[in-house]
């Protein structure tokens, strides 16, 4: 029997989780993490489909009385603003595309709730994530590989996990589908059996990033120019902030043809639009790159790539390149690879790791 702490979201997942370890025998503990607070956010009329809305708090709480465990609040609002949503807003004004959930799992989830709990003398920190763990016998290395399920697998924003929180983590639903784990939720009477899942980002509900920006840092979003591949000023746009690579939404109208956003230059404050095919890369450089299967990359190896979550893998070449960086070559061109973004590798069901674009 281990002591475990569970991260409760409030929602069904992390729930079924602590149920699933209970059940085991184990004796376990959940706990919410407090990562901003209303003046924090932008809001929107409807929060409920994020994963840190108000009422999880309370949703968590609930649930951790029906199991008979005890429920902690921890409170990471400093840690959440510098390492998550300070970067997110420095990250657009680059010009460049976050991904704030890998960096909550990465600096918050899986690090300094980690050290928490080792402190309060738990043995691991559990979560609700779509996700498996197992040991190398030959290298006795921790590996992660995909959920079951793979309409919810999870492991795309997992990819940055070290050794250490691979050893102290666990993840109760890896092996299981969804449908099944809401059928538990409604058998023990869970409050939250069939609570929506979350979408948004938690804290810009409604997904309306230049506004958060704007609170964030008045007065950085300007307007600027628009280019034409050629690099000629074709118009005005609103603010590199307002535009995503690959967007097309609001700009057709303006020319009165299909035009993209392919690339974006917050130096210059200029916008690139151009036709669909200037979208496409055949190849990309990675930074920051944390690998999980092996210590380092010696050689080129042959591998299935995402650049986005809910992307298909793509088949694809990674080699070595300096100051542990990886060149991505795919067999086939990728549309708006967005840099800021994370491109993960896998190699079977295994992630063999990933890093920024």
């Amino acid at each position: 029997m281990a002591r475990i702490l569970v991260a409760m979201s409030g929602g069904v997942d992390s729930s079924v989780a602590a149920k699933l370890l209970i059940d085991q025998g184990h004796e376990v503990a959940g706990v919410t993490l407090k990562l901003f607070s209303n003046e924090d956010i932008v809001c929107a009329e409807d929060a409920t489909r994020t994963c840190c809305a108000l009422s999880d708090v309370a949703d968590a709480k609930s649930v951790a009385h029906k199991l008979g465990i005890e429920h902690f609040v921890f409170n990471f609002r400093d840690l959440f603003a510098e390492k998550v949503i300070r970067h997110f807003v420095d990250t657009y004004l680059e010009g460049r595309t976050p991904n704030p959930c890998i960096d909550c799992n990465r600096y918050i989830k899986f690090d300094k709730l980690i050290e928490r709990a080792t402190l309060l003398g738990y043995d691991y920190v559990a979560t609700g994530h779509y996700a498996r763990i197992a040991r190398d016998g030959a290298t006795g290395r921790y590996i992660l590989e995909r959920g079951m399920d793979r309409t919810k697998d999870q492991s795309y924003v997992l990819y940055a996990l070290t050794q250490g929180q691979l050893a102290r983590t666990l993840f109760p639903l890896g092996g299981m589908d969804k449908v099944d784990v809401r059928k538990i939720a409604e058998d023990a009477g869970l409050i939250n059996a069939r609570k929506p899942d979350s979408q948004d980002i938690c804290f810009v509900p409604g997904g309306d990033y230049p506004s958060f920006i704007d609170k964030m840092a008045p007065g950085a979003v300007t307007p600027g120019n628009f280019l034409d591949v050629e690099g000629i000023v074709i118009g005005k746009h609103r603010g590199v902030a307002h535009y995503t690579i690959g967007q097309r939404r609001g700009i057709a109208a303006a020319f009165g043809k299909p035009m993209y956003v392919v690339a974006k230059n917050a130096r210059d404050n200029t916008v690139t639009l151009g036709e669909s095919k200037d979208l496409l890369s055949s190849s990309l450089v990675a930074s920051d790159v944390n690998l999980i299967a092996f210590e380092r990359l010696e050689a080129p190896m042959r591998v299935t790539a995402k650049i986005r979550y809910n992307q298909n893998e793509q088949d694809a070449t990674i080699s070595p390149e300096t100051e542990g960086r990886i060149r991505v070559d795919f067999d086939e061109p990728q549309r708006a690879v967005a840099e800021g973004q994370a491109v993960v590798f896998y190699s079977g069901e295994t992630v063999v790791g990933g890093g920024t674009i």
